[in-house]
Order: structure tokens, then sequence, then C-alpha cells
């Protein structure tokens, strides 16, 4: 199993959970509002910026699918710096906290 964490901007965080929702047994989606604080690609001054942090865990055999469908509808236009990142992880376990449930 992998974890995806996608930073997207806010105005495009219902499109791009939405379309998740829509793929074939579209997995669950844990979204949070989150600030950040960086540079911008030109070396400009450091700026805060608001974004959105998405969460999925998806088995091995389905994040391309999820990551192309994130690409697709979090980025604005032909894409600009800003957009967002995704990152994504190996997962070790997931466990059902009401009945103790190990895997995915």
């Amino acid at each position: 199993m992998k974890e995806i964490k996608a930073y997207v901007r806010d105005q495009m965080r219902d499109a791009t959970i939405d379309a998740i929702g829509e793929l074939p047994g579209g997995p669950s989606v844990i979204w949070t509002p989150v600030r950040a604080f960086g540079h911008p690609k030109d070396d400009g001054p450091a700026q805060r910026v608001e974004r959105t942090k998405l969460e999925i865990v998806v088995p091995d055999d389905r994040v391309e699918e999820v990551v192309d469908c994130i690409l697709r509808h979090a980025r604005t236009g032909e894409g600009h710096v800003g957009d967002g990142d995704i990152y994504i992880t190996d997962l070790q376990a997931a466990i059902k906290i009401h009945s103790g449930e190990r895997g995915g």
C-alpha cells in the first residue's frame, strides 16, 4: 500500500476530490487546510500560501491512476508555479480502530 499526499491550490480542491471520487472504486480522501511558507521558483522573497493537503491510501497498483487524476484536475490551465506537489510513501500498515482489522 502507498500513501499519496498532494498539496493543491484551495480553488482546485473540490474538482480534484470529485474526480478522485469518480474513479471506479474511488478511494477515500482526507483533506486538511494547510498554510505553507516558502520561496517561489524565481528565488523571490518567501511567501505564505494557503493550500489543501489531500491524503489518500491506495494499493500499489492504483498509485499511477490516482496520481494522474490529481495531475489532471489540480493543475491550473497549462500549469503554473504554486499548483502544488505530490508525495508518495510506502505504508507499513493500516489498522481499523473499530475492529482491529489489519491490511488494505
